[in-house]
């Protein structure tokens, strides 16, 4: 009893903390995403009133938090324009790795980790966080834009990549080489391509199986379809958050709009426990003695998301403007890249701090970047264009007598 009178209030000062940073981030005008993970650092273990009744509860909200979110993003596309995205956007998704993991895995050798970690490092700089930049685009109401197919293009080839990436850095890891971790491999390309398969071949037939006039049953089928999905895909070592995505793509029509009008509330909810449970996990004292090479990464491949996305948007024929949004959007690392730190601290201690507070710097950066790196290169550039001048005080004299006469 006393343990759930703890979890009760330990939860209730938490939201009730949230809802306060959620109405002044709305009074400014500005994304409560880093103020979600400095009350999570504040709240956590080495912050200022560390949460323990509800630590357990708040990790399990975190990953159902990161589920909503790309479900709710699923569901604004349609598997056709997936299809049409992933066609168009492979070239991308390659430039993105090479500008992206390449960084990490330099720094990681020039720190003298050796190759496992440069392989581990090369993904925490190379994949942008899905979780963050769906709750950044919706926040700035640019789901309907030109540039967001080509952020989702890339979101989505970067989450596919993991069904080949993490089987591979767990073998090595495991030190059996690539051959050992081969079955594993095929099972993960496996049930992503079954997946695939169905949500493109049978999705009308998923949405009339789904669909439901009584709003309960709606969301309790969605819901639950897409936790089975996420969960499935996740003991297959694949992303529960693609298994999500999927369903969300595989439904569509009336389905799709009323499971939006019903699920958007528990999405916004359980994505702030998301970002709190990010800072939850990370003790204060381990930032400071990395703080500096973690900035220094930040820094470059901040420039070189900027830059992945700008040319994906190219590519895509959008505009100049809808070029830059697109690469600022991209610039938030989070979840995956906590994930792949994590299975690799056990062959370098510093990559766990240094991933912490790299994770930090960037999704705190990220929501800024996206909102403020087309205004700025706009300002920018029209400070730098030449002011026309008219002709010389002369010339303008005589064309005046001109005109008279």
């Amino acid at each position: 009893m006393h343990d759930m009178t703890a979890l009760l209030i330990e939860l209730g000062a938490v939201l009730l903390a949230l809802g306060i940073l959620g109405r002044i981030a709305g009074r400014v005008g500005f994304s409560p995403i880093p103020l979600y993970l400095l009350a999570g650092l504040a709240f956590g273990h080495g912050g200022l009133l560390p949460l323990d009744a509800s630590e357990e509860f708040v990790a399990t909200g975190a990953e159902i938090g990161v589920i909503l979110l790309l479900l709710l993003l699923g569901l604004e596309y349609t598997a056709a324009d997936l299809v049409g995205t992933l066609k168009t956007q492979y070239l991308s998704g390659v430039v993105d790795f090479v500008l992206n993991a390449l960084p990490g895995a330099a720094f990681a050798l020039l720190l003298g980790w050796g190759p496992v970690a440069a392989v581990a490092l090369a993904g925490v700089t190379w994949i942008s966080s899905s979780g963050v930049i769906a709750k950044v685009v919706g926040d700035l109401g640019r789901l309907g834009n030109r540039e967001t197919p080509v952020v989702l293009g890339i979101l989505v080839l970067e989450d596919l990549s993991m069904a080949v990436y993490l089987p591979i850095l767990t073998a090595l890891l495991a030190g059996v080489g690539l051959a050992g971790g081969s079955i594993t491999l095929l099972i993960s390309l496996g049930t992503v391509s079954i997946v695939l398969f169905v949500a493109l071949r049978y999705g009308r037939v998923i949405s009339r199986a789904v669909s439901s006039d009584n709003p309960e049953m709606l969301l309790l089928v969605v819901l639950g379809l897409t936790l089975l999905v996420a969960g499935v895909a996740a003991k297959l070592q694949v992303s529960a958050a693609v298994g999500a995505f999927l369903v969300g793509i595989a439904l569509s029509g009336e389905v799709a709009e009323g499971a939006r009008s019903l699920l958007s509330p528990l999405r916004d909810l359980f994505a702030a426990v998301f970002f709190v449970f990010f800072g939850l996990s990370t003790d204060p004292a381990e930032i400071p003695p990395v703080l500096g090479v973690a900035l220094a990464l930040a820094v470059l491949t901040a420039l070189t998301k900027i830059a992945t996305g700008w040319y994906a948007a190219r590519r895509a024929g959008v505009k100049s403007a809808g070029r830059w949004r697109a690469g600022g959007t991209l610039v938030a690392r989070g979840e995956f890249s906590i994930v792949i730190a994590g299975l690799a601290v056990g062959v370098e201690p510093r990559l766990g701090p240094l991933a912490t507070a790299y994770v930090l710097i960037l999704v705190i950066l990220g929501p800024i970047a996206a909102r403020y790196t087309e205004p700025a290169v706009r300002k920018l550039t029209n400070r730098q264009r030449p002011t026309p001048q008219g002709p010389p005080a002369a010339e303008q004299l005589d064309n005046i007598t001109n005109s008279a006469s």
